[in-house]
């Protein structure tokens, strides 16, 4: 059938609308010369439905119609068929509801899109909803069918996205895209929180990132240059701090999209701790209960730093690095340097 323009368009374009369909409903509530319009959603795998309306009625009264009745797919259903389909027990109570409303008529129809997410729209007014108003949403019937397909496809994705946000926040992970100009493309909301823990990294003039150290910002500005030469660089590891530890990793960005992103050259990720040194050590005695000697060796042997480089740091012999070391693998239960890496840095100091 033909519909009023703009009103599948704005059915596709819910799922980007706050309230959720809130301009389709409305225009459909307008072309049906409905006094309520419903779509209920319920994803695949679970028994409550989200109701979403416009207009005034008994929403409670139409969700619990729809919550108990069986509806077949891609059909319309009137008002009487519909009590056919409920608990006898409840249809008394749910007439009583829709009259005091003055809803006695009704148009519904569920459809069920791929991935198991079911959904209903009714249509629901007085007597002059007639049948056009059952035609309207038969009609938008497949095309509810793809926008709740695109709406489910949306949610798995803001879901994974969700948790992979999560997963690297709490390893200090962020990531960022920048142009050939070196100008921020787009950052992740982590990356915003880097930027204020001190001034090795900032957003300069023109959203440029400006590293604090004028031998980094010449290396990120050629390795930039080179990239967008078209030449096949590897990836590009700079330390930026060692106490606090902050690292970022430059690499070339792989393929085209159309989502806006072509103007952007390299990602870069960086890795940080505003954690120093020190208050490591002070976790490290109260988390194994070492003393702040064998605490101190035991953070640097966790950087995958050698018996003697630690020593040498720390300014003891190897001698007694390796007696330290003997005690730290003994309180921590590790059984060698490699296990002691994984036991410090999967412990909660990788969440703290």
């Amino acid at each position: 059938m033909r519909f009023d323009d703009g009103l599948v368009q704005s059915l596709h374009e819910g799922v980007f609308d706050t309230p959720l369909w809130d301009g389709f409903l409305n225009r459909l509530r307008a072309v049906s010369a409905a006094s309520l319009v419903v779509l209920a959603i319920r994803p695949k795998g679970q028994a409550e439905l989200s109701v979403l309306s416009a207009g005034e009625g008994p929403v409670a009264a139409i969700h619990g119609m729809l919550a108990c009745a069986v509806l077949r797919e891609g059909r319309c259903y009137a008002l009487e068929e519909l009590f056919d389909l409920v608990d006898p027990r409840e249809r008394d109570a749910l007439r009583d509801a829709l009259g005091d409303a003055r809803i006695n008529a009704l148009r519904v129809v569920r459809v069920t899109e791929p991935s198991g997410v079911d959904g209903w729209l009714v249509c629901a007014g007085g007597r002059a909803l007639g049948s056009s108003a059952g035609a309207l949403v038969l009609g938008l019937a497949p095309h509810l069918r793809i926008a709740l397909r695109n709406f489910a496809s949306l949610e798995r994705e803001r879901f994974r996205s969700a948790v992979t946000g999560e997963a690297v926040n709490r390893l200090k992970i962020a990531w960022m895209t920048l142009n050939a100009q070196g100008g921020i493309v787009e950052s992740t909301e982590n990356m915003e929180q880097m930027f204020q823990w001190g001034t090795l990294l900032r957003r300069g003039r023109y959203e440029r990132l400006q590293p604090a150290s004028p031998v980094i910002d010449r290396q990120l500005t050629g390795y930039l240059k080179q990239v967008a030469a078209g030449k096949a660089m590897r990836p590009l590891a700079i330390n930026l701090s060692q106490d606090p530890w902050f690292d970022m990793l430059v690499a070339p960005l792989q393929g085209d999209t159309i989502s806006g992103h072509r103007s952007a050259t390299v990602i870069v990720y960086v890795s940080g701790d505003r954690r120093s040194q020190a208050d490591r050590c002070e976790q490290l005695v109260d988390l194994f209960g070492l003393l702040p000697s064998e605490a101190r060796l035991a953070w640097l042997l966790a950087q995958a730093t050698s018996i003697a480089e630690a020593a040498e740091t720390l300014g003891i012999t190897v001698e007694t690095a390796r007696n330290y070391s003997k005690k730290i693998y003994a309180k921590t239960g590790a059984r060698g340097h490699a296990e002691l890496v994984r036991v410090i840095m999967t412990s909660v100091l990788a969440l703290s």
